[in-house]
């Protein structure tokens, strides 16, 4: 990358707009700037650039996971001396090998509030891929928005093969999960809690959704399409929608949660806040060790003959109910 663009400053593109731009920017995109003014200072255009692609990508889910890429990236260019927009092909080449053997960042047990070290396993293959995923599409839009083009080191850089139809995580039976859903129901500690707790894991478990579909579902996400209720979910990637159609006896759970409300997120706080994953974490946690079930994490909470990544079947026939007693709608009282 020629010098003239890594140190151009930021603060002058800027300056030509009435408002600032940046004020529009979604979380993930704020966060990387905000990050990397810290270590390069407002002068560095790198900072505007890199979060400007964060806020370039569709989803949510992907401008996560491609700041958190980045942001790894960035410290392997740091560490050897090099600033992140002027990587060629062999310090690229090098960062793939980088990922396969150095410790991922973890808390620092008994440390200070927020302190990590590099103490845990090496990256995964699907970690692996999403770093240098994420650095390869950053030039990219590096070369679509530069006047002169860049090359992008990664094209020749080799990533891991994921087989897109396997996941790891065990998932439940047929009967662990009416158990578990059985104590969300009827035993949560905490009556008020019941109803949301319920809605959640028959949405996760009959509709196969991913824990960030779920949590980033809003009221104005529901639809009606071909005599069934569906839910419009963000795809993961590549951005775009797809629906999902929510069997009669998840409906019916919704329903009973949401209690007349038609806005906000789906899944919220009591103060109407979203929902987020580690509250979703403590959640599980609580219900399998209350049904004395192991704890298996959001990726299990699939229906046993659905995979995570199968593609949606096309609205029309809704997915099958489940045949366990716990898992069927409240018999109806007849008018």
């Amino acid at each position: 990358m020629p010098g003239s663009v890594v140190t151009h400053s930021a603060r002058s593109t800027l300056s030509t707009f009435r408002s600032d731009p940046r004020a529009l920017w979604p979380e993930h995109a704020r966060k990387l700037y905000d990050y990397l003014v810290g270590i390069y200072g407002e002068d560095d255009i790198l900072s505007t650039l890199a979060a400007a692609w964060i806020a370039h990508q569709r989803s949510v889910n992907t401008q996560k996971s491609y700041a958190r890429g980045f942001r790894t990236f960035e410290e392997f260019a740091r560490d050897h001396g090099e600033h992140p927009m002027a990587v060629k092909f062999v310090l690229a080449d090098t960062f793939g090998m980088y990922l396969e053997t150095t410790p991922t960042w973890v808390r620092v047990k008994g440390g200070r509030r927020g302190e990590m070290a590099r103490t845990g396993k090496p990256y995964s293959d699907a970690s692996r891929k999403n770093a240098l995923s994420a650095a390869s599409s950053f030039f990219v839009y590096l070369d679509k928005v530069s006047d002169d083009g860049v090359k992008n080191p990664f094209d020749a850089v080799q990533r891991p093969y994921i087989d897109p139809t396997y996941s790891p995580t065990p998932g439940y039976t047929e009967a662990e999960w009416a158990r578990f859903v059985a104590v969300a129901r009827d035993e949560h500690r905490v009556a008020a809690y019941r109803k949301r707790a319920y809605a959640l894991l028959l949405r996760l478990y009959t509709c196969c959704l991913r824990i960030n579909s779920l949590l980033n579902a809003r009221m104005e996400d529901l639809g009606y399409d071909k005599g069934h209720r569906v839910l419009l979910l963000e795809e993961v990637k590549g951005g775009g929608r797809k629906k999902k159609p929510i069997p009669p006896a998840t409906w019916d759970a919704l329903m009973a949660y949401l209690d007349g409300r038609t806005t906000g997120w789906m899944f919220c706080t009591a103060s109407g806040a979203q929902l987020d994953e580690p509250a979703v974490w403590r959640l599980l946690q609580y219900l399998a060790k209350r049904a004395g079930l192991p704890l298996r994490g959001p990726h299990a909470l699939a229906k046993p003959d659905a995979r995570p990544h199968d593609k949606v079947q096309a609205v029309g026939r809704p997915q099958g109910l489940p045949h366990h007693p716990a898992l069927q709608p409240a018999p109806r009282t007849p008018r």
